[in-house]
């Protein structure tokens, strides 16, 4: 019997995916408690008082980036989370574009913040999920799962 090769989840997603969520969790608590002197840092004009309300944005920033911890204890078996969490990452970058981008303006810091914050993390993510996806598939035609 000719079999590929088992599929590994390695300990380095493991790690990409914990690292995404404790930095999903940080700022989204910089949004949700320090949300007037972020917004007020990131505005075109740097200390101007914009007057835009996040403390949902941070809620959600807080239960995505939870999520995509927790997903990171059993990848496997909690794949759905990590998927929550691509789809959260990437609502909360639309959300940060319609909302946001509108009042701050388009400059360095809110470019840095949709870029390295929010989009950049959902290419790790959808690998970790693919791979949690190969390795289970590869289980349970193998009757290891």
């Amino acid at each position: 019997m000719n079999q590929a090769p088992f599929p590994q989840y390695s300990m380095t997603m493991r790690g990409i995916v914990l690292i995404t969520g404790m930095y999903t969790v940080a700022w989204g608590a910089f949004f949700k408690w320090f949300g007037d002197a972020l917004t007020g840092w990131l505005a075109m004009n740097p200390g101007q008082d914009v007057g835009l309300g996040t403390n949902l944005y941070g809620s959600v920033g807080l239960i995505v980036g939870t999520l995509i911890f927790l997903s990171g204890f059993y990848p496997i078996n909690w794949k759905w989370l990590t998927l929550i969490g691509i789809a959260g990452k990437a609502i909360m970058a639309i959300w940060f574009a319609v909302v946001f981008m509108d009042t701050l303006g388009w400059n360095k810091r809110t470019g840095f913040h949709l870029f390295f914050n929010e989009l950049i993390w959902i290419v790790p993510l959808t690998l970790s999920f693919l791979k949690a996806r190969r390795v289970e598939s590869y289980m349970r035609k193998s009757d290891l799962y």
